[in-house]
């Protein structure tokens, strides 16, 4: 089992990388949280893998444990959803020492997150991360929301877990398009702040789209730990976090214009990042052979690097209404070389009305 350590003072907490977590949760969470009462939040298909394994292992620890599950996909992480999830703690008797541990992907991290956060000014709460862009990104880091029709993630707050339990073995059952939408984001990583990375992703790519266990332990642990390092230096997002947003600005657009239903996440993120890299090139920031190479890796894991559902006008919309505009000026991460990006807040409109326009 792998360790990572998000350094946050008193409020550090470790991300735990291995095989049988689940079975083991109890244990490995007994001197994590406070009293001995979780709330699980999943959805159906998690909770019918791998409920009943998380839940022996923590009532053989002595926890008690009371479960609720959120129908699957983007499209109920919301109000509405936050508000059913309420009134089940309160019907539960839940109080500011008992615990919310949120077994699924993204979405469910982001709305258990968003409850737990939230209900009462605040519960422990543990993410157990089912996929592998939950693993890599979402889980770690303390950033939990629900969308609105006008934005993802707009309405959130920041709320770190006491502990993350990311167990390879729950990737296994990953359709293909998962992986690949969770390589994304381990690409991402490497772009950003690893160059040593990004050649790992290229040279064991089949391996990773087999979910091969220790080869993909690797690429989980090595991201953890850059935004580990990236979250240390600035938890609430105010500047150098903001490199973790490369691929994310248009990403995002373009998922809100196409109603969260024709994305995965990660597939929008993939079109961001070679978005960025085009707008890169040609404000003559980055080399066209660095293009290239990222354009290729993102090809080879199967993932889009173009948009061609999304109406352009909707997606600059949705674009100026990014929570990150600061006085009225959107910073875009862009790269310069693999491993080392810059944030720019002068990326003409018309640049990129034209990237997008592109096919």
């Amino acid at each position: 089992m792998d360790e990572v350590i998000v350094n946050l003072g008193p409020r550090s907490y470790p991300v735990l990388i291995g095989r049988d977590l689940l079975g083991r949760a109890g244990g490995l969470l007994q001197d994590r949280l406070e009293s001995r009462k979780v709330l699980v939040v999943t959805n159906p298909v998690i909770g019918d893998l791998y409920g009943d394994r998380l839940f022996r292992g923590l009532r053989e620890a002595g926890f008690e444990v009371d479960s609720i599950r959120v129908p699957d996909g983007e499209e109920h992480k919301t109000l509405a959803w936050a508000s059913r999830l309420y009134d089940v703690m309160f019907e539960q008797g839940l109080d500011r020492s008992d615990a919310v541990l949120a077994l699924g992907g993204g979405v469910i991290g982001d709305l258990a997150g968003f409850v737990a956060a939230t209900f009462k000014r605040g519960l422990h709460l543990v993410q157990v991360p089912t996929t592998l862009l939950a693993q890599v990104d979402a889980a770690v880091g303390g950033k939990v929301g629900v969308d609105h029709p006008r934005g993802k993630n707009m309405i959130g707050a920041f709320h770190q877990p006491r502990a993350v339990l990311s167990d390879l073995e729950t990737l296994q059952t990953l359709d293909a398009r998962e992986i690949r939408a969770g390589l994304a984001e381990v690409i991402k990583y490497g772009i950003i702040a690893d160059g040593e990375l990004f050649d790992f992703v290229e040279t064991h790519l089949d391996d990773l789209l087999r979910c091969d266990c220790q080869v993909m332990k690797t690429a989980v642990t090595r991201s953890c730990r850059i935004k580990a390092s990236v979250v240390a230096a600035d938890e609430c997002d105010r500047g150098a976090r903001a490199v973790l947003n490369f691929g994310h600005t248009l990403g995002h657009a373009i998922e809100a214009a196409t109603g969260y239903t024709t994305y995965r996440h990660g597939e929008a993120v993939a079109i961001g990042m070679a978005h960025a890299a085009r707008i890169a090139v040609r404000m003559k920031l980055a080399d066209e052979a660095i293009f290239r190479r990222i354009e290729m890796l993102l090809r080879a894991a199967g993932l889009p690097i173009r948009d061609r559902e999304a109406d352009t006008q909707a997606v600059i919309s949705f674009m100026r209404r990014d929570k990150k505009m600061v006085a009225g000026r959107l910073n875009f991460i862009l790269p310069r070389e693999i491993g080392r990006v810059e944030i720019h807040d002068d990326v003409p409109d018309t640049l990129i009305l034209d990237i997008l326009k592109e096919h």
